[in-house]
C-alpha cells in the first residue's frame, strides 16, 4: 500500500499543474490592449473603402454613412472598423457597442487577435 501513495501524489501534482496552467492561459493580458482609429462601417462598404458606391447604386440605403451601415447590417453585414490610412478592416467582437457609432470616426481600444479586435471600449475620435 505504501508503494501506491507516491503514484497518487504524482497524479495529484499533475492535476494541480494542469488546472493551474489552464487558468493562467485563460487570463487576458491587459498589457496587450491597443488603440485603433478609423470609421465604424459595415463589412460590405468597408471592402470598397467607402459608402459612396452603395448609396449611389441603392437609394434605399439611406442618405448618410450611419443609415447605410445600419441597412447593410440588417441585410447580413457585420460592423467593422475601417482604417482608411492603412486600408485595413478589423472585425469587432462587440456588435452592439459598434452599432452606437455607425458611420462615425472612432477610437477602439482592445486586443487584436489576427484581424479581429476584442473590444474594451469605443469612443468618438477627436
Amino acid at each position: 500500500m505504501s508503494a501506491k501513495h507516491p503514484f497518487d501524489r504524482i497524479a495529484s501534482l499533475l492535476a494541480i499543474m494542469l488546472v493551474t496552467g489552464s487558468l493562467y492561459a485563460g487570463q487576458s493580458d491587459s498589457s496587450n490592449i491597443s488603440t485603433f482609429t478609423g470609421e465604424i462601417m459595415d463589412s460590405l462598404c468597408a471592402k470598397a473603402g467607402s459608402h459612396d458606391q452603395m448609396m449611389h447604386d441603392m437609394k434605399s440605403m439611406g442618405p448618410d454613412k450611419a443609415s447605410c451601415s445600419a441597412m447593410c447590417v440588417r441585410l447580413g453585414a457585420k460592423y467593422v472598423l475601417y482604417d482608411s490610412a492603412k486600408q485595413a478592416i478589423y472585425q469587432l467582437d462587440n456588435q452592439d457597442k459598434a452599432a452606437e457609432f455607425a458611420g462615425r470616426k472612432v477610437q477602439v481600444s482592445g486586443t487584436l487577435q489576427k484581424t479581429k479586435i476584442k473590444v474594451a471600449s469605443i469612443s468618438a475620435a477627436n
